[in-house]
């Protein structure tokens, strides 16, 4: 599957200021995730602590917050990663869940798609 890349605008639970970021679609990554420094900027602080599972098989722990998440003029809240700078920043799979939104690796976009009440 190819990736690709969606502008999201990250903002704090509490004040109206929002900063655009460039994240890397990736559903195999749990929550979404931006360097820490972007959180601090928007006074943005932690909630708790989680371990997380990296692709090389470590176990690390990392901050999270609960963080305001704007996608093609939608908005949610969602849980954010403290991540580390430099990092490429993530929108993960429970934010695509939470916008009712799915990949469509072929066209590489965001589609879409129907919850489920059954």
């Amino acid at each position: 599957m190819g990736t690709f890349f969606q502008e999201v605008k990250i903002g704090a639970p509490s004040n109206g200021r929002f900063e655009t970021v460039r994240a890397l679609v990736d559903t195999g990554a749990t929550y979404t995730c931006v360097p820490r420094s972007l959180l601090k900027r928007l006074n943005i602080n932690p909630i708790d602590r989680q371990n997380f599972v990296l692709a090389d098989g470590r176990i690390v722990e990392y901050e999270i917050a609960q963080v305001r998440i704007r996608i093609n003029n939608r908005e949610r809240f969602t849980i954010c990663v403290f991540g580390d700078e430099g990092a490429q920043p993530l929108l993960g799979a429970v934010t695509l869940e939470e916008f009712g939104l799915s990949v469509d690796p072929v066209n590489k976009k965001l589609v879409p798609v129907p919850g489920f009440l059954v």
